[in-house]
């Protein structure tokens, strides 16, 4: 899957670049005939302002456009332009970096010490491992064994 998902960052980032958007991250889940393509796209930074529906819609038509062209996905599936949202997901090393100090839920490929799930602070990143306090320890975890992380909204 690592190198379909580059594949598809490959084909998708400049599409997203080009409207003045961020690709925040892609997710593609193969469920045979239900099978999504995710695109979540922000504002670039030090933009105002959050992203539309109309937003989501433009980038939808562009992206579809080249995806048909392209065809880097054989099976049927559906394709979905978000934001990332208030518990936005966190796809890369910089992502980590840049929400240190957020609580976050975490979901491993496999088990690290018996578990595949884990809360906790973001403290930030070392090499290619993200640093996380969970339980007044700080764990590492390597960024290619997450499976999924969520930032946790806070409304205070």
């Amino acid at each position: 899957m690592a190198g379909k998902q580059s594949q598809l960052e490959a084909l998708i980032g400049p599409v997203v670049e080009s409207l003045d958007y961020q690709l925040w991250g892609i997710e593609f889940k193969s469920q045979g005939r239900n099978s999504v393509l995710r695109i979540f796209i922000d504002t670039l930074p030090g933009r105002e302002g959050g992203i539309s529906l109309e937003d989501c819609t433009k980038v939808s038509r562009q992206v579809s456009g080249v995806l048909d062209v392209e065809d880097p996905i054989t099976e049927e599936y559906t394709l979905e332009v978000s934001s990332p949202g208030v518990d936005r997901p966190l796809f890369t090393l910089e992502q980590y970096q840049l929400w240190a100090g957020a609580e976050v839920n975490i979901r491993l490929r496999v088990p690290f010490e018996g578990r595949r799930k884990y809360r906790g602070i973001v403290k930030g990143v070392e090499d290619q491992d993200v640093v996380v306090i969970v339980d007044d320890h700080e764990l590492l975890f390597p960024i290619e064994s997450i499976d999924k992380a969520q930032v946790i909204p806070r409304f205070d």
